[in-house]
């Protein structure tokens, strides 16, 4: 009698399947030529090795319109680029100049020569005529030279003819052999998923796929092996399709909208003047206190709470790198500039957390609201540093105020979207428990919702931390001070000692400030 206990294993050939079911699903997803992928499917699926025992004629042949007409888009771009290329081998071994570019330097070397020759025979003195004639014979030389280069240039042409003959076709036994395996993998997703997945052989799809090839196959090749093909290939037709709209003999499009968007921005930044030196009022007023703070205290005192603040926040360890990376920037003389960096970066990070957190807050509690904000916040994070400094400028001059703003619009979406994250994380559970209980909703945002969101808006501050200081030398392209200024006179000097140090001096500013934030949190987080 056997052990009730004892686990029986089946194995997987033992296991049953509805075949008639099974078929019926093939055939349904595969529509014409269902028989065919049956068959293939199952010899797919009973497959042990290593080596695929189907092949797919009608793949191999049509390439990439088989794909597209069975809705296997990956499959198709990837080879119609390679086929595509092995194309251009072999229009290039056929057809192709391929010592155009040799001809056209001895084209211009003959004219030179000629013009050698011509001032040789003009010449009255024998030391000029000497001199025009060694030019023209060295030009001569080098005629030659590029004359026997364009020759050994042409004779290749067979060699790689036959090249992209071998690689078209080896693309074509490689789609023969991949492609019921792709097909039988779309049709496993279509049995998940039928709703988002293609089936069958769809005639538009194939009409898609041959518009395609069609349109994007024979240009290139075109492109690559006329040596003079044509000039709208090359470069796209501004000027005529801007006298489309401008009129003959009118301005490009560009220089319409640029004159427009210009006029515009300062007609906004007269109108609101006001709106705006007041803002960077508010902004200057942060920034002083941070400035006299910091570089107004004598430096010993400044290093000493510094110290003690990273030694109570995050331990021993980090108050030790701290001073001594306070010590570098002090003993290399960048003392100043370094309490102006954090200064700078204090005042972008808590104007950052003052605005950024409330508004984390309420977009992770409505869903319509982060939904309005995201293309703003994408576009905050997407959109190159250096562009948001045109507006700036426009808006509220230059200096270290506007450099602030600049910096707050790249490094507040982190913890925006890092407190949304972390608010729209809080269980349900725990919020109706704690609603039962008899909270208010400040009492349920305060007690509840904020604590259980913190790990979370810290890890946003902390990134907004980071990327405000990756800014530090953007802003001194408008004027902003600190180490950002030392490095910017380093890049324009090539000056790599001093960049290399005061890049070293950011670098450890960054460092003790992740620590303290990041030690700050983990130690709290221990304690609770």
């Amino acid at each position: 009698m056997s052990d009730p206990t004892e686990l029986k294993v089946t194995a997987a050939s033992d296991i049953e399947v509805d075949r008639e079911a099974l078929d019926a699903s093939i055939k349904n997803f595969a529509g014409p030529n269902g028989d065919y992928y049956v068959g293939t499917f199952h010899k797919i699926h009973d497959n042990t090795g290593l080596i695929p025992k189907t092949f797919n004629w009608a793949a191999a042949l049509f390439g990439p319109l088989w794909a597209a007409s069975r809705a296997v888009w990956g499959m198709f771009w990837i080879f119609l680029i390679l086929e595509i290329i092995a194309w251009v081998q072999i229009g290039r071994g056929w057809w192709g100049n391929l010592g155009a570019e040799f001809m056209d330097r001895v084209a211009q070397q003959t004219a030179k020569m000629q013009e050698r020759l011509d001032q040789a025979a003009a010449a009255t003195e024998q030391a000029d005529i000497d001199r025009f004639t060694k030019l023209a014979e060295n030009l001569q030389k080098s005629i030659d030279l590029n004359l026997g280069r364009a020759e050994a240039a042409q004779a290749e042409g067979f060699g790689i003819l036959v090249g992209g003959v071998i690689l078209l076709v080896a693309l074509k036994l490689i789609q023969g052999v991949y492609a019921d395996i792709a097909y039988e993998k779309q049709y496993s997703r279509w049995r998940i998923d039928p709703d988002s997945t293609e089936s069958g052989r769809k005639t538009p799809n194939a009409v898609l796929g041959a518009i395609l090839t069609a349109a994007i196959g024979p240009l290139i090749v075109y492109k690559f092996t006329v040596a003079n093909s044509m000039p709208v290939l090359d470069e796209f037709p501004e000027r005529p399709v801007s006298e489309i709209f401008t009129g003959e003999g009118g301005s490009t499009l560009f220089s319409v909208v640029a004159s427009w968007l210009e006029a515009r921005i300062d007609a906004a930044a007269l109108a609101g003047g006001d709106v705006f030196d007041g803002i960077v009022s508010g902004v200057r007023t942060v920034l002083d206190a941070l400035t006299l703070a910091l570089n107004g205290s004598p430096w010993p005192v400044v290093m000493l709470v510094i110290a003690v603040t990273a030694w109570r926040a995050a331990g021993p360890r980090v108050a030790i790198f701290t001073v001594a990376a306070m010590a570098y920037t002090a003993l290399l003389g960048y003392w100043s500039l370094a309490m102006e960096t954090v200064a700078l970066v204090g005042a972008a990070v808590l104007l950052c957390v003052v605005i950024g957190i409330p508004l984390g807050i309420w977009f992770g509690k409505s869903k319509r609201a982060y939904r309005m904000a995201e293309p703003v916040l994408d576009l905050m994070q997407t959109l190159p540093a250096f562009v948001y400094l045109i507006p700036i400028i426009a808006f509220f001059g230059t200096g270290n105020t506007p450099g602030i703003l600049a910096t707050i619009i790249f490094g507040m979406p982190p913890v925006i979207r890092l407190t949304a994250l972390g608010m729209r994380g809080v269980p349900d559970s725990i919020k109706e428990a704690a609603v039962a209980f008899g909270a208010s909703k400040w009492q349920l945002l305060k007690d509840v919702e904020v604590p259980l969101a913190l790990p979370s808006i810290m890890t946003g501050v902390n990134q907004t931390i980071l990327m405000c200081l990756s800014m530090v030398v953007i802003i001194s392209l408008i004027g902003g001070g600190g180490l950002g200024k030392e490095i910017l006179e380093a890049l324009q000097y090539a000056a790599k000692g001093p960049g290399l140090l005061g890049g070293f001096a950011i670098l450890f500013l960054a460092m003790v400030m992740d620590r303290i934030v990041q030690g700050a949190f983990r130690r709290k987080d221990q304690e609770d």
